[in-house]
């Protein structure tokens, strides 16, 4: 009991180190830092909203929190999943010492660009009053969607960064397939846009139930579908077993593949 108890504690410590050594590198030698994660989002914000509500018209309205809500949740997405493939191979030394803790290193790849996310919410907040809307006690329910969204990121992370090891095309692979997705997602677009005989393949994609959560919470201020978060929790609570599964019987090659 206190040998695992000690082993939880050090991979906590690691953990945190390995945290701030990211944010740092991440922003290494940038004069904005964490401004950035702001930055990123709003200038996608202002590229769509200048094509989709002043050109094409999708008339959807409050567009610009509209697209900041998908953008928040598919960024963290897109980005957790990127970096979560390069998590053993970009940290050769870490993974060749004896006796490190292998998994810490995906969970801080998906980590880094929740912190971003969580930078960005006090813009998102700003938009949101200043389109009229209000937050609502729905907001509670914030913690729990960010939660089970890193669920689903580290069960998929998991595999991802195990299979990259042995299989070098997946990074490139994983950034057509997310570009592809991205279109196939309704970040800048509402889901009654989908074509009927469409809708159930888009119903397949935890992300599009995602963002669909973070709209309910911070664009109409109602909390969502208790029955709807159950389900894809019982999913998550499914992936993330597999996934460190298909890493725990792989990560015993990772020394001699690297």
């Amino acid at each position: 009991m206190e040998l695992t108890r000690h082993r939880i504690l050090h991979a906590r410590d690691l953990f945190v180190e390995l945290l701030a050594r990211e944010m740092k590198l991440r922003y290494e030698r940038s004069r904005l830092g964490m401004i950035w994660a702001v930055l990123n989002p709003l200038t996608q914000i202002a590229i769509f909203t200048f094509v989709f509500d002043s050109m094409i018209r999708l008339q959807i309205p409050r567009y610009p929190l509209f697209v900041f809500t998908g953008l928040l949740a598919w960024n963290w997405f897109r980005e957790g999943l990127m970096a979560s493939v390069g998590a053993i191979t970009n940290n050769r030394e870490l993974v060749r010492q004896a006796g490190f803790p292998i998994g810490v290193l995906p969970i801080v790849a998906i980590t880094v660009p929740l912190i971003d996310l969580l930078a960005a919410l006090p813009a998102l907040f700003i938009f949101q009053l200043a389109s009229g809307g209000r937050p609502t006690l729905a907001i509670l329910a914030l913690p729990a969607l960010l939660a089970l969204q890193f669920l689903f990121l580290l069960g998929i992370g998991f595999v991802l960064a195990s299979v990259h090891v042995t299989f070098r095309d997946v990074h490139h692979l994983l950034g057509v397939g997310l570009m592809m997705l991205f279109y196939l997602t309704p970040v800048f677009y509402t889901p009654d846009m989908v074509p009927e005989s469409a809708r159930a393949i888009y119903a397949l994609s935890p992300i599009t139930h995602l963002i669909s959560f973070y709209r309910q919470i911070l664009i109409d201020g109602v909390a969502p579908d208790v029955w709807g978060l159950l389900v894809m929790a019982l999913v998550g609570a499914l992936l993330l077993p597999i996934g460190w599964f298909a890493f725990a019987r792989a990560r015993h090659a990772f020394v001699e593949e690297l």
